[in-house]
């Protein structure tokens, strides 16, 4: 479809969206783990049966055994968003954080902005277990809370400019409004058309529409929503430097054997 490449769109009320690198930084981390480990190997298998989010499991349909059990069964709406297959889909879902998150971030702040993230993760297992309640396949991978960004992302900034890479080799500049609208049309076909496939396309639509509620009420009071304009930092501006000041010519001396008096030199 598409991959975002950079949007024109300065931070605004914090210096480092330290959040959204933090987020990174750990999905890249395990995965690393997982790689090094080996996919087909009983510690990966235990970590995603484990900490995947399986919907028979949690609507109480199938019970994981005992030694498999990780963590708490809510707790897996959450810790299953840490987890991806391969480099392709953690390297999706980390571009678009990239990208959105760090403005999503500075239009909430720190705290609400870590919030918001795990409960769009959230809904998108509620989603997905809604869809298919009986399934025993572990869901992973960060697409519900990421799906929730680019929601928010859409509703606070529209008219951003923002380069993506189009059919992976044509890059555009575009309004972000273009190619997210259209991403988020595509989310919501597919969950009709595509009803349990390998993509999980109801925990995409589950992010989406908690990322777009939620923006209501998570933005700092005077972030507007749908924003025309961006408000880039002022600009530098040197002040002229006042002009030396003119002194009357010197009066002619009666006395020509005198040497002239030396120029004013001026700035």
């Amino acid at each position: 479809m598409f991959i975002p490449l950079h949007d024109s769109n300065n931070l605004k009320h914090i210096r480092l969206q330290w959040v959204t690198l933090t987020l990174i930084a750990i999905n890249v981390i395990i995965w690393a783990v997982t790689e090094t480990a080996g996919y087909e190997s009983d510690f990966v298998n235990a970590a995603v049966l484990g900490l995947g989010f399986i919907p028979s499991v949690v609507n109480d349909i199938a019970e994981l055994p005992p030694s498999l059990v990780l963590v708490p069964e809510d707790a897996t709406y959450i810790t299953y968003s840490f987890l991806h297959g391969n480099f392709l889909h953690l390297g999706s879902n980390m571009i678009f954080l990239w990208v959105f998150g760090d403005n999503v971030e500075d239009a909430m702040g720190h705290i609400k902005f870590l919030i918001f993230y795990f409960a769009c993760a959230a809904a998108g297992a509620f989603a997905h277990g809604l869809l298919l309640p009986d399934s025993q396949s572990p869901l992973i991978g960060a697409s519900g809370a990421v799906a929730g960004i680019v929601a928010a992302y859409l509703m606070l900034h529209p008219k951003v400019r923002v380069w993506v890479l189009v059919l992976g080799r044509i890059p555009l500049p575009l309004p972000a409004y273009i190619p997210l609208v259209f991403w988020v049309l595509f989310q919501f076909f597919m969950v009709v058309t595509d009803i349990g496939g390998e993509v999980s396309w109801a925990a995409h639509v589950g992010g989406i529409i908690a990322g777009a509620l939620l923006v209501l009420v998570f933005r700092r009071s005077g972030v507007p929503l749908f924003d025309r304009t961006l408000k880039s930092p002022a600009a530098v501006v040197h002040k002229a430097e006042p002009s030396p000041r003119e002194e009357p010519p010197a009066k002619p001396r009666r006395d020509t054997k005198q040497p002239p008096p030396p120029p004013k030199w001026g700035r």
